[in-house]
């Protein structure tokens, strides 16, 4: 298909995204196609690795295709959205519990679906225009493609910090956060794609790359630590004192969706506790499947995507008006339509 190019070069499975004008936004039928290669490469010899990358400098993957999402939940049909994330989020575990190296290269935004496709392999390239972020709270949504067990895997509160506050990390911050493995420079990238190409070897990865430049997120650990450890986000803002860090989290979190960035909070706490991709995609799930149905998506994609007006009417309007009893609703099992995979 035009949006993707799928092809075995020497000893890897090849997946390259070529909508670059789309800044390679995942849509649903480009999701099918990455878990049908990742079926057929798991149990082909052939095949020793996976590398994945994409066209473009500004992106690797800016997140998923929204575009349609919207037009059928606005007219109130979210079933489309829901077997987008289902069958999304399968492919995710596929790719996440693939039996071969699997390497991501990951120049520019990779967001949201993005994430998804790259930061569950084994090994993830960033470079020096990498920004990696999970943004679903600005749209209504929660970190999802498996984002929260990422996020609950980072050190100390820097997930919450991440997830909530939608903060874009670049390559030394991914690293530390782990959402990323190797710093190697972009113009490397050609013959350490035809080297995994011709020896379907990962081994040249290890001796190359390193930590990349110093992860912002390592100096303000200790005030992630402290200022993220309240119970709800309001009671996190309720507790900073004033210092300029804390006046750029507070109007972060503020920005983005009051029932999002508080679900967020509980999400990333719950995947702590959480032993399988499988589980934690199930939890994600619970929300996506409501998230136009009962909360504030719709509302998300118009602002930020449709009418860009950037003035978002969510329900409830702040931080301070969401319940427990929301979250729970939310969060909440979904019986018969819970996520098989």
């Amino acid at each position: 298909m035009a949006d993707i190019d799928i092809r075995i070069t020497g000893k890897a499975g090849r997946i390259t995204l070529t909508r670059p004008e789309a800044l390679n936004a995942l849509t649903y039928e480009m999701a099918l196609t990455v878990e049908k290669a990742l079926d057929e490469w798991a149990v082909d010899p052939a095949v020793k690795l996976v590398v994945i990358d994409a066209e473009g400098d500004r992106a690797f993957c800016a997140g998923g295709d929204i575009q349609q999402m919207y037009d059928t939940a606005k007219a109130g049909d979210f079933e489309y959205g829901r077997k987008f994330w289902r069958d999304e989020y399968r492919m995710n575990a596929k790719l996440f519990n693939f039996p071969k190296p699997y390497v991501a290269f990951m120049q520019g935004f990779t967001m949201g679906g993005g994430v998804g496709i790259s930061c569950h392999g084994s090994h993830r390239i960033v470079c020096e225009n990498s920004q990696i972020a999970m943004p679903e709270c600005s749209i209504g949504l929660v970190p999802d493609v498996g984002g929260s067990w990422l996020l609950a895997r980072a050190p100390g509160r820097v997930g919450e910090f991440i997830g909530c506050t939608a903060a874009r990390m670049d390559a030394g911050n991914a690293i530390y956060a782990g959402f990323a493995d190797y710093f190697i420079p972009r113009a490397e990238w050609p013959v350490l794609i035809k080297f995994l190409e011709d020896t379907g070897n990962p081994s040249l990865i290890d001796s190359t790359g390193t930590s990349g430049p110093m992860a912002t997120l390592m100096a303000d650990q200790d005030q992630i630590d402290r200022c993220f450890n309240g119970r709800t986000v309001a009671d996190i803002i309720r507790g900073f004192t004033g210092t300029p860090w804390e006046q750029a989290a507070e109007k972060a979190l503020r920005r983005n969706c009051p029932v999002s960035v508080e679900c967020t909070l509980e999400l990333v706490r719950r995947a702590r506790g959480l032993d399988s991709i499988e589980a934690t995609l199930g939890m994600e799930y619970r929300f996506t499947h409501r998230s136009a149905s009962e909360g504030d998506f719709v509302e998300g994609i118009r602002a930020a995507i449709i009418d860009k007006d950037r003035n978002p009417q969510w329900n409830p309007a702040t931080l301070e008006e969401v319940t427990p009893l929301k979250v729970s609703q939310m969060l909440m099992p979904l019986g018969a339509d819970a996520l098989k995979l």
